[in-house]
């Protein structure tokens, strides 16, 4: 019968994995394979290998947290395949809808219920990572915020980057052994370009892993079943095994249809949101990738917006007219590996104080509304989903 529950066990720990890679995958490479820098079989690999990466090093922290310290009930095998059932039956609806949700914050939700039920919730410890959970937007917010204002404008000028015809890279067979070379259209820029975009990418999947494969194997290391670096094993496996099937529409959400962000935007996102992530999960905090990046990208609008006035003005009463669909302004020059921005304008950056409100499109030209308002939903949908499942069926179904 042990042996029965491992397996079941074991299976609905890679249905979560499996789920974790769907969702995971496109935050990571969505902005990548959008831009046309990548394939969604490239971006597929990558995630693997990094997201295994990270749950092997920077993870174990996160593992800990989740397996031993939310609650103090044991863990048994029935235990864990129920927690670990909710977390993915949540995560496969927002797959499904083709929306990525934050696992963490689904994991935790489901192990909350659990302690609720049973009154063995870990107040402290829940309301460190609830604070963190609060803290880490606003940490994102402020650094994106004075990257918009301060930087963003200089980083378009340097990071212009224009897409050539044909292949990036050809092999030479003139010599005795075919070697690799650049296409006859592509610049060194353009390499720098596609390593810097897929480089950004493969760090976002190690964030992700470092977060997200506790999710899957917590509760099953937690109650001794599996040891943790063979549950992180399966977790990336898993995780890969989501990263070349479902993921594909949570890329397409991500890469296409959520925003109009330019590349560059993405880049500076992704390195802001991937360090907070890293960050936390080095101490052993669950973190949302979603929500921090979703704070990152309109604390670079709102820095860029406020361009348009000095610290000075502002002391004296002026307001910038703020809008995250600053972003858009520079568009044009931005770097574009697969998009259609031209190259280097030389264009001088305009001092602050010197930029004009009117430049600046509205939210809608960076946002698709729809699609926003989708994806904020489910964010809030899916953790309370397994929050109340959990706690429902540990509460009123007696053989659990």
């Amino acid at each position: 019968m042990v042996g029965v529950l491992l397996a079941i066990g074991i299976l609905v720990a890679a249905f979560v994995g499996f789920n974790i890679g769907g969702s995971s995958t496109g935050v990571a490479f969505g902005p990548a394979v959008g831009a046309g820098t990548i394939s969604k079989l490239g971006a597929a690999a990558l995630m693997t290998v990094f997201a295994l990466a990270g749950g092997l090093t920077v993870g174990r922290e996160v593992v800990d947290t989740l397996g031993s310290d939310i609650v103090t009930t044991e863990f048994t095998m029935v235990v864990s395949i129920v927690v670990l059932f909710f977390v993915g039956f949540a995560l496969f609806l927002s797959n499904v809808a083709g929306v990525p949700a934050s696992t963490s914050m689904t994991a935790v939700g489901a192990i909350a219920g659990l302690g609720l039920a049973e009154h063995t919730l870990q107040w402290r410890v829940m309301g460190q990572i609830v604070a963190w959970w609060l803290v880490a937007p606003v940490v994102a917010f402020w650094v994106s915020g004075v990257i918009g204002r301060y930087l963003y404008p200089t980083l378009v000028e340097w990071f212009a980057i224009s897409q050539s015809e044909g292949a990036l890279f050809v092999l030479d067979r003139s010599g005795t052994l075919p070697r690799p070379r650049l296409g006859e259209e592509t610049t060194p820029r353009e390499v720098f370009g596609t390593t810097l975009v897929v480089g950004i990418g493969c760090y976002m999947a190690f964030a992700a892993g470092a977060s997200n494969v506790a999710n899957a194997v917590a509760p099953l290391v937690g109650s001794g079943s599996l040891g943790e670096t063979e549950g992180i094993l399966l977790a990336g496996g898993a995780i890969g095994l989501g990263a070349f099937t479902i993921a594909r529409r949570t890329m397409d959400t991500v890469g296409n249809d959520l925003t109009d962000l330019p590349l560059l935007a993405a880049i500076v996102v992704a390195v802001v949101s991937s360090t907070v992530v890293t960050g936390l999960s080095a101490i052993g905090i669950p973190a949302s990738f979603v929500v921090i990046a979703t704070m990152s990208i309109v604390g670079l609008g709102w820095g860029r917006a406020t361009r348009t006035v000095t610290l000075e003005e502002t002391v004296h009463g002026e307001t910038p007219d703020v809008s995250v669909g600053a972003l858009t302004a520079d568009a044009a020059d931005a770097p574009t590996v697969g998009g259609e921005a031209g190259t280097p304008t030389g264009v001088e950056t305009q001092p602050i104080g010197e930029e004009r409100s009117e430049d600046i499109p509205a939210a809608t030209e960076l946002f698709e509304p729809k699609t926003t308002a989708r994806v904020v939903l489910m964010q809030n949908l899916v953790p309370s989903v397994a929050t109340i499942a959990a706690f429902l069926v540990f509460r009123f179904v007696p053989i659990i």
